[in-house]
């Protein structure tokens, strides 16, 4: 490969992220060159997306999709293969869940630039992510609007200068309803987020409010700030991406329309910047006021012990974010309601008995209790729950 064009992989190439980024870079030909692509159980697109992009190595969730697949001329590799090949300069981890853990710590180890959209894999393992980046010389880069944004307005200035990070929150689909009209949520209700397009998973808990304590965690470990000196307030319009605090008092802050091709762009090309194909520039005479707001924490179980796990610690937040994914998946099969998500999850907590510390093996093990004690916890949530309170998502 010519030194003029860089090779990228995308691990969850057909995820919204993963799509996206395949976007960005069909306008990016002449700089960038798909080598890599993985893909979970969407096999029809992933088929497409092997047509299109012709990339060298590939492969998918499960070992027995490969026969449904025409590879043509590409290598079926694992995902830490594809992480670490010599000739993938910047790695895109946009899977959900732990899959992403292990090629991310092996981009790292390898020296790549990864440009994380998985929010598992800095929750389970931050300070692990940290620590392979340092050793194999690798980088991360937020894909997230707010940790892209933040990461923007930290540019040129001294880590001793920042005072607090600020993250917003549009809210959620139900950030004007009752703790009793809470409970009768539907899924198909929690799916309709008001700003941006998303995964299921991920828009369920921009709904409850718990991806807000993912990213404040996540910000704890992208930008090495305590997550105490890390604030979260809700910004309806979703104009202000994020913003910095200096010990001056002065603050800055990323501003620009919904429009999750500028951070994926911006991840691939740092330090440039480059105009983003298609994007619509925002005009603040247009979007007339701004409105920020303290968020009503009684409301929000999920955020509360999504910052509580963060501050624990060791393994914690891994038995956080694998209760959270067994409950939301519960939620969106119509097992148990809305609000039983949150009740899951603070059971779930509750009943770890952790250390302050974790490696890589004790935060797989307390993933893997965290789902089973989980599941059984949705058991006892389902029997007490009327069925009227609950539908599957269609």
């Amino acid at each position: 490969m010519g030194d003029s064009v860089t090779g990228v992989a995308i691990l969850g190439c057909t995820g919204s992220i993963g799509t996206q980024s395949l976007d960005v870079l069909g306008a990016l030909r002449d700089r960038f060159r798909v080598v890599g692509l993985a893909a979970g159980r969407n096999l029809s697109l992933f088929q497409q997306q092997i047509d299109q992009w012709q990339p060298a190595l590939v492969a998918c969730e499960r070992e027995g999709d490969r026969a449904a697949l025409a590879a043509g001329s590409a290598h079926w590799a694992t995902l830490d293969e594809i992480a670490t090949h010599p000739d993938i300069a910047i790695v895109i981890v946009a899977t959900t869940g732990k899959v992403g853990l292990a090629p991310a710590l092996a981009a790292l180890r390898a020296g790549k630039a990864v440009a994380l959209a998985n929010k598992e894999a800095l929750i389970m393992a931050g300070g692990l992510l940290q620590e392979a980046a340092t050793a194999g010389g690798g980088s991360l880069r937020p894909v997230d609007s707010e940790h892209s944004a933040i990461w923007q307005c930290l540019w040129g200035e001294r880590p001793e200068d920042v005072s607090r990070l600020i993250l917003t929150a549009s809210g959620g689909a139900f950030r004007d309803r009752s703790l009793d009209e809470l409970r009768t949520v539907t899924p198909e209700q929690a799916l309709r987020h008001p700003t941006w397009q998303m995964g299921r998973k991920i828009t369920v808990d921009c709904a409850t409010l718990f991806n807000k304590g993912l990213e404040a965690i996540e910000a704890r470990w992208l930008f090495d700030v305590p997550l105490e000196r890390v604030a979260i307030v809700m910004h309806r319009e979703s104009i202000v991406h994020s913003l910095v605090e200096f010990s001056d008092g002065a603050m800055k802050a990323q501003l620009g329309l919904p429009d999750m091709r500028l951070p994926i762009q911006l991840a691939l090309t740092y330090p440039e910047r480059l105009p983003v194909h298609g994007a619509q520039a925002l005009d603040l005479a247009a979007a007339g006021a701004l409105h920020f707001e303290t968020l009503d924490m009684n409301r929000l179980p999920c955020l509360r012990l999504a910052l509580e796990a963060g501050r624990r610690g060791g393994a914690y937040p891994a038995v956080l974010a694998a209760a959270d994914e067994v409950a939301v998946a519960a939620f969106l099969a119509g097992e148990i309601g809305f609000t039983a998500i949150a009740g899951v999850i603070e059971e779930t907590l509750s009943a770890h008995r952790g250390g302050a510390d974790a490696d890589l093996a004790a935060i797989l093990e307390a993933d893997a209790w965290a789902r089973e004690h989980a599941g059984r916890r949705i058991r006892v949530h389902a029997e007490a729950e009327p069925a009227a309170s609950r539908s599957p998502a269609r």
